[in-house]
């Protein structure tokens, strides 16, 4: 079989079963597979890329992804502070177009804890500013906050944090125990 119809085959294989998820579905198979295969993302070689290449006026609009409890799993946050830049920052980089908001608030909050399966607050209502006051986000208006360059590296660079001290988060400093003395 020539390797093209091999190709065709995979390809309506893959969408016959993914047709029967919903896409947030799809976006966890999806990405699974691709870390699976150790590919972070797909490389065209340059002979496909100029078939793909879209006629005037279409585009070729490329799926994001993560979704919320996706990014929660790989990012491992810890804390409500942790958790509240984290959904600042899908918001405001990787929501699909017509859920992506610049700015967070309580409601935001609860429906977004919610969905990535994370604990909710005890205090929703002083989640937002307890985030803003670790340094994470910054007051916008009554309510709205929006994630700072604090909060942007938390997210990008400093979570997942690792158990080993350093750049990233850690244990912190570890503390010598006392010996008691004996007489």
């Amino acid at each position: 079989m020539p390797a093209r119809d091999k190709e065709l085959e995979a390809i309506s294989s893959i969408i016959d079963v993914l047709k029967k998820l919903d896409a947030t579905e799809r976006s966890r198979v999806l990405e699974y597979v691709l870390k699976r295969l150790d590919m972070g993302t797909v490389q065209v070689p340059p002979a496909v890329a100029s078939d793909l290449t879209p006629s005037p006026g279409h585009t070729i609009k490329m799926p994001i992804v993560k979704d919320i409890r996706t990014l929660t799993a790989e990012k491992q946050p810890r804390s409500t502070n942790d958790m509240v830049a984290l959904t600042a920052y899908y918001l405001s980089e990787l929501a699909p177009e017509d859920e992506r908001s610049l700015t967070v608030n309580v409601e935001k909050v609860r429906k977004y804890f919610k969905l990535a399966g994370f604990p909710m607050p005890r205090a929703p209502h002083s989640a937002i500013p307890n985030a803003a006051a670790a340094g994470y986000l910054e007051n916008v208006s009554r309510g709205e906050y929006r994630l700072n360059p604090v909060g942007y590296n938390l997210v990008v660079h400093g979570l997942p944090r690792s158990s080993a001290p350093g750049p990233g988060g850690g244990a912190g400093p570890k503390l010598r125990k006392r010996r008691s003395r004996r007489q």
